[in-house]
């Protein structure tokens, strides 16, 4: 998961220096019935969520079947769910979510309870470096670095697989988000990073590994 947070000053200065245009906004709704997954995509570039709530805020949202004694508290709303789905989701371009996980409390009792969750789809470069291998970011003449977020794990069977055996590539919930690289490399013109367990831990042990970063080219 990527755990870098932006400014909403540094937001604009992205904005206007690479895409000079309008971001959509997209919005995703998820009822929370003990099983379901929310999904957050970008076509093009990389997921930035603005706010997310997990609970209730009106008697309409999931209402199907649902007795109405279940959606009558419509203030109801977990603290810190906008800062779980940040760090889950920041800067990468797919991130799927059980509300298992994200209901980390019960914010109202016998409340039934969705995720709604308000993202972007920010302009950004995403590449992904194996495990070994090193990661070179690099920007124009006169620009610097701003990295949205970098994630040390596997979330997927194909990446970084080659003549690997199925065993390493197996794990794909592995995640660390890790804010080393925005240390590193944040201000300056081209940098280079290690993709390797010495620099961000070992996560899952057995796995083969890849480092994935998001990061945008900006005026110094």
């Amino acid at each position: 998961m990527f755990s870098f947070k932006l400014s909403t000053t540094l937001l604009l200065a992205a904005t206007c220096s690479i895409l000079r245009g309008v971001v959509s906004t997209e919005r995703a709704t998820t009822c929370h019935n003990g099983f379901n997954v929310q999904r957050l995509s970008c076509d093009t570039g990389v997921i930035q969520v603005h706010s997310a709530l997990y609970g209730r805020k009106d008697n309409e949202t999931c209402s199907e079947g649902i007795p109405p004694n279940q959606l009558a508290d419509t203030t109801c709303s977990q603290a810190g769910t906008t800062d779980v789905l940040k760090t889950r989701c920041d800067g990468k371009r797919e991130c799927e979510l059980n509300l298992n996980d994200v209901s980390t409390s019960d914010p109202c009792p016998g409340i039934s309870k969705y995720l709604e969750t308000i993202y972007s789809c920010f302009p950004a470069i995403h590449f992904e470096t194996c495990e070994g291998s090193l990661a070179n970011l690099r920007c124009d003449p006169g620009l610097e670095l701003f990295v949205y977020g970098a994630d040390y794990g596997r979330r997927d069977k194909t990446t970084c697989t080659y003549r690997r055996p199925a065993s390493q590539v197996e794990n794909v919930l592995c995640s660390a988000p890790s804010s080393k690289v925005a240390e590193s490399c944040n201000g300056k013109n081209s940098c280079t990073i290690s993709a390797t367990n010495s620099v961000f831990g070992d996560p899952c042990g057995g796995t083969y590994k890849y480092l994935e970063v998001a990061y945008i080219c900006q005026y110094a």
